[in-house]
């Protein structure tokens, strides 16, 4: 066992949370798993994680609770919910929240813990499947002085970067800003490599160019060849981009601020959601562009 946390909860077992769950296994760490689908975890139970039936289980048997689900009524439903972390008679000392979920709720949440004497840290993460994979996530914390210290040894197998950018909701307003910059940079490289596309060049040829310069971006060197080979499964997924700029917009109104670029990559996202490609990487929003399946 790593660190001085005898025992770690983790709620979730999708793409991230699978591939974040098996590194603290394989640092040493006892894990005791849950989430909605058991099978989804079956994996992690033969790599040694023990299996608990409810988020509340979870958290009276660890010290730390992670979780990272999909939208923010699951992670109400996990941590507040009658089966949820804070509704076990002897808590976890810590919660960790990894989801991208909403800044009030990490608010409400960190208040609620605390009257259990509880820590929560709102601690949403950007680097995709790979970064889950390799420990190379970036985690942007809300927390309330010197709690990040003391979560740090469950932290570092994880990631590369972690930064506390203030009280508790502060790690998921800057993960919403990250949305905003990504979504952004997507719509551009679509429609930058369709134009190409269109005037007959060699689309390789147009990201080995532009990558080096002022156009240069990890999703145009990234996602730019995936999109070329006409890969689209999912290092991000479009139905939790739709989600993730939704609560971006929600956030942008309630600060009085007018956003037309977050708008509109809402909306393109939105509507892909909608036409059945939630499934899909965020980059799928290239052949539908290509092929005027988004509202002009």
């Amino acid at each position: 066992m790593t660190g001085k946390f005898a025992s770690i909860g983790f709620i979730g077992a999708g793409v991230m949370g699978t591939s974040m769950a098996r590194r603290l296994i394989d640092a040493g760490h006892q894990l005791h798993v849950h989430t909605r689908t058991r099978s989804r975890a079956d994996g992690l139970l033969e790599a040694g994680a023990s299996w608990a039936e409810s988020p509340r289980e979870v958290s009276h048997v660890s010290d730390i609770v992670i979780s990272i689900v999909g939208h923010p009524g699951d992670v109400r439903e996990v941590h507040l919910g009658e089966h949820g972390t804070l509704a076990a008679s002897e808590p976890a000392r810590f919660i960790i929240d990894m989801t991208t979920s909403t800044p009030d709720l990490a608010v409400e949440i960190a208040g609620e813990a605390q009257a259990r004497g509880v820590e929560s840290l709102d601690a949403p993460v950007f680097g995709g499947d790979i970064g889950a994979r390799e420990g190379r996530l970036s985690v942007m914390v809300g927390a309330n002085d010197g709690v990040i210290e003391e979560v740090q040894p469950v932290l570092e197998p994880l990631s590369s970067t972690v930064v506390h950018h203030g009280p508790p909701g502060s790690g998921q307003f800057a993960k919403i800003i990250n949305q905003v910059l990504v979504a952004s940079s997507m719509v551009g490289s679509c429609e930058g490599l369709l134009l190409a596309r269109r005037a007959g060049l060699d689309l390789s040829k147009v990201i080995q160019t532009v990558g080096s310069g002022a156009a240069g971006s990890w999703t145009i060197n990234n996602l730019g060849p995936r999109m070329i080979e006409g890969d689209f499964d999912p290092g991000f997924a479009i139905e939790h981009m739709a989600k993730d700029l939704s609560i971006a917009l929600e956030q942008a109104k309630a600060l009085g601020l007018d956003l037309p670029g977050l708008a509109l990559a809402q909306g393109l996202y939105t509507h892909l959601l909608e036409a059945g490609h939630g499934q899909k990487g965020t980059h799928a929003l290239f052949p539908a562009m290509e092929q005027g399946d988004v509202p002009g």
